[in-house]
């Protein structure tokens, strides 16, 4: 079995990456398996090689290794581009011309707006385009393309995931048409992460419970490519002392900072297993 830890180098790593990189890692080491890691650096206008650098300082400092040398996924753009060439060939894919404060007012013209795990969701604007209008802005105006769901599922019919043993029933419909590939960038976490995991032999995602429901686009995706389906396995997040999320822009300590004050490493992640062993959700 093959797991991994793919963070963003947006940032310094904070304590909660740190369990749950604690986590990928043991999970594979307990099985004999082997465990990788992936730079998820395809948002370049925020990725910084300080911080990639800061990944590794970090991950050495915890005593984490990995098995094969880093993947960086602005180094894979040649991947997404097919797979999305691919998904365009079915016919699940539509232009979207939207901005954000289009899609905002749109959501509020309607009076009701339809709220997936992640807000509001898109009122399907740009779907409902004719060939001809979207054939006449394509070539000059700025686009993103998104995933039309509902044409997705009618090709698949219905899926399930599997969280650890228990099965899912996929219900990609919670998010609406989400976006595959952004104007700026040319893909999107969740096309990435997906050709990823399948690109890199990934049998089991151990990852926070924030990302559960984006699961569900995740398995129509790997339907749809006819990729791999591996095994979930989604943990708590640590909180703060005041209930909130620990999250970098809620300032939450870096292990770089946790470092200089002279926390011990060894202590720190002894405690981290302490908690993994309550989780019964990673199994």
């Amino acid at each position: 079995m093959i797991s991994r830890f793919a963070p963003s180098p947006t940032g310094r790593l904070h304590l909660g990456h740190a369990y749950s990189a604690l986590a990928a890692h043991d999970f594979a080491r307990e099985r004999g398996g082997r465990f990788l890691l992936r730079i998820e650096d395809i948002d370049t206008t925020r990725s910084r090689p300080e911080h990639v650098a800061g990944i590794f300082e970090d991950l050495a400092w915890l005593g984490l290794t990995w098995d094969e040398p880093p993947v960086f996924q602005s180094q894979r753009m040649p991947l997404y581009e097919r797979a999305l060439a691919d998904l365009k060939a079915l016919g699940v894919l539509y232009p979207c011309f939207c901005t954000r404060a289009d899609i905002a007012a749109e959501v509020a013209a309607s009076g009701f707006a339809p709220h997936g795990p992640d807000g509001p969701l898109y009122p399907g604007t740009c779907r409902h385009l004719t060939p001809d209008e979207r054939a006449a802005r394509i070539g000059s105006d700025a686009h993103s393309w998104r995933l039309d769901v509902d044409a997705a599922l009618k090709i698949t019919g219905p899926l399930v995931w599997h969280e650890g043993d228990r099965a899912i029933d996929a219900t990609p419909q919670v998010h609406g048409d989400v976006v595959l590939a952004r104007k700026d960038l040319g893909t999107s976490y969740h096309l990435s992460v997906t050709i990823d995991d399948a690109a890199q032999g990934i049998t089991d995602i151990v990852r926070g419970v924030d990302l559960f429901d984006a699961t569900h686009v995740h398995c129509l995706l790997q339907a749809l490519l006819n990729l791999p389906a591996p095994r979930y396995h989604h943990h708590p997040l640590l909180t703060a002392p005041d209930g909130s999320r620990l999250a970098k822009r809620h300032g939450a300590p870096s292990l770089a900072s946790m470092r200089a004050e002279g926390v011990d490493p060894a202590t720190l992640v002894a405690e981290l297993r302490t908690r993994r062993a309550a989780d019964r959700s990673i199994t």
